[in-house]
């Protein structure tokens, strides 16, 4: 079973340097170290398959709007207040939001702790 809290690195890691998703995900899950954090993660990406599933039904374009605060507004709460770090997405957009993803599925399957 794979942990979220692997060892730090000794010095800054520059997101931008990664070549693949890959070789940036071992990255994130450092990023994500902190347990709060983690659990700030997943309940915003609950909520805002939530909202992706209203929006859906009810046929109203604002509920994406309010996924996407759920999403990001949660995430950044956990890094700032408790990582104490900026979030991957500030460098690495897409990778950072495949990120998010994997590491929700990993949640579930129990291969990442919350």
């Amino acid at each position: 079973m794979t942990t979220a809290s692997p060892a730090a690195p000794s010095a800054p890691v520059d997101a931008k340097a990664f070549r693949s998703f890959a070789e940036f995900y071992p990255f994130y899950l450092t990023e994500h170290s902190d347990r709060t954090c983690r659990r700030l993660h997943f309940a915003g990406s609950t909520l805002s398959l939530l909202c992706l599933a209203t929006a859906i039904v009810t046929r109203n374009p604002w509920w994406l709007l309010a996924g996407l605060l759920c999403g990001y507004g949660f995430a950044w709460v956990g890094h700032f207040g408790f990582e104490k770090n900026k979030p991957a997405s500030f460098k690495r957009p897409l990778y950072s939001f495949m990120g998010d993803w994997v590491m929700y599925k990993d949640i579930w399957t129990g291969k990442v702790k919350i």
